[in-house]
């Protein structure tokens, strides 16, 4: 639970304008009890666990490490993705959002460190010098949010509703196409379907879309639930109907469970750091983008927890949760493993649980710090098939973009903002729906531009700065004005 001690100086009180959102069972500072703490925490977790490990899984091939280092890898994600959520939550000292903001490994720097390690590989050196070198720079690397985090305050006019709107909105959609692909059976379904395109576990099976379907619609309809119980349990409820039927079909996968150690101790600067400063270049740049997409990811949650998004305390927050980003980054290299950063699929349970509680979040973190010392515990979750997984997090994934759209809901959409709009969108899904039309660019500008929610983000940032100003907002029905204070602890 969070401590008593004294808090920082708290930032001048405002009004602030708020987007209210479908009523939620519990808001920011409500304290759930236990038993429903409990119960929703652990859909968090089962929403951000195959996230979390699968980019040390994909770096740890790569790399070819053995499985007891491969496993402390995993298990450090985990562990670190733990405390980091606690350090956004708890909001201690300037550091940390003070939402219900869950950390998680980043995706965005899956692509660069592989081509790192192809080449560092290629160039004579052994896995652990080529690792120590990736985490050299992301050490390194995470100084940048965290620098760029003490000057958001600047740049309060170029973050205006349509561009976080915009930011929110391709998050979401840009999701959808892991979504699929999840639904669909994953990357081990793919390359069963390599050899055997005629088998049920094969990428695009009938049977896998059956449990996803199944799934999405338990879900769906759980949380349409006038039934707060069945509202707050949706997701596990979907997975734990999907995991049921996935045993009884013989298609969970127990085997990997021999293989994992029964504790993994945290051990500061295992691998080493390395550095590099040519390579060092396109870590800076995909941190530059990362800051950006934090600032949707935290709007969106602000959004789904009906708190501000604008004023003097959605800025403060923006700073916390962003500088937050860095530190955890600057921690998870330390123990030995990959970059942190808010995701944005846990603002979906959010709003289909409709608990903003941030007091969830300390839950959440214990959980995902035990997962990760005690490594086999995570194992049972690893059983549960991909497809199942994807049909819970579909319908997250179009909860964020509703989000998104709700920002938007509050500027009026003239000829200017249609222009931004549209440039953003198509961009930003083109480049995601189609990311082999950048094959020719250059590495350095290639590793940024095919994230969907970065080059989309770029763009509604670079066109609201150029294009002549003439965007105001338009009053909102259901906009409340309060006056918002930090809670007290």
């Amino acid at each position: 639970m969070p401590s008593t001690s004294p808090r920082a100086a708290k930032p001048p009180v405002a009004k602030q304008t708020v987007a209210k959102q479908p009523q939620l069972l519990y808001g920011l500072d409500d304290r759930p009890p236990v038993r429903e703490s409990l119960f929703v925490a652990v859909q968090h977790v089962c929403a951000i666990f195959i996230p979390i490990v699968t980019p040390g899984l994909m770096i740890a091939g790569a790399l070819g490490l053995d499985a007891n280092t491969a496993s402390y890898i995993l298990g450090m994600s985990l562990f670190v993705s733990g405390l980091g959520t606690f350090i956004q939550v708890r909001q201690f000292r300037g550091i940390g959002s003070g939402l219900l903001s869950i950390q998680g490994t980043s995706f965005a720097f899956v692509t660069p460190i592989l081509a790192i390690a192809a080449t560092s590989l290629q160039q004579g050196k052994t896995s652990e010098e080529t690792l120590s070198l990736i985490l050299g720079l992301c050490f390194c690397g995470s100084l940048v949010p965290i620098v760029l985090s003490r000057f958001l305050h600047l740049t309060s006019k170029l973050f205006t509703p349509l561009v976080t709107g915009t930011a929110v909105t391709l998050i979401g959609l840009c999701l959808v196409k892991v979504g699929m692909f999840y639904m669909a059976g994953g990357g081990a379904a793919v390359a069963i379907a390599a050899h055997d395109p005629d088998s049920p576990l094969a990428f695009g099976s009938l049977q896998n879309w059956a449990l996803a379907i199944a799934v999405f619609a338990i879900v769906g309809g759980c949380s349409a639930s006038s039934n707060r119980y069945l509202r707050m349990g949706s997701i596990i409820v979907g997975l734990l109907t999907g995991f049921v039927a996935s045993i009884g079909l013989g298609i969970a996968d127990f085997s990997h469970l021999s293989n994992l150690p029964l504790l993994n101790v945290p051990m500061p600067f295992r691998f080493g750091l390395a550095f590099d400063g040519a390579t060092f270049i396109s870590f800076i740049i995909i941190y530059l983008v990362l800051t950006l997409e934090a600032l949707g990811d935290i709007t969106a949650t602000s959004l789904v927890s009906d708190q501000p998004i604008e004023g003097n305390v959605y800025i403060h927050r923006l700073k916390g949760g962003i500088l937050g980003d860095g530190i955890n980054s600057l921690i998870a290299s330390i123990c030995g493993t990959f970059p942190i950063v808010t995701p944005a699929q846990n603002n979906g349970i959010i709003q289909l649980t409709g608990v903003g509680s941030r007091y969830i979040g300390f839950y959440v973190a214990g959980i995902l710090a035990f997962l990760g010392l005690f490594p086999w515990v995570g194992g049972v979750l690893l059983a549960i098939p991909t497809s199942v997984f994807g049909g819970a997090i579909m319908l997250m994934f179009g909860s964020v973009t509703v989000a998104g759209f709700n920002i938007l809901r509050e500027v009026e959409i003239d000829n200017r903002a249609f222009i931004i709009l549209a440039v953003s969108l198509t961009s930003g899904l083109g480049v995601t729906f189609a990311p082999e039309a950048l094959q020719h660019f250059p590495s350095v500008v290639k590793s940024v531009l095919e994230s969907g929610v970065a080059t989309g983000s770029i763009c509604a940032l670079v066109l609201n700065l150029v294009l002549p100003q003439s965007e105001r907002l338009v009053p909102f029905s259901r906009a409340t004005t309060e006056t918002e204070v930090f809670p007290k602890r």
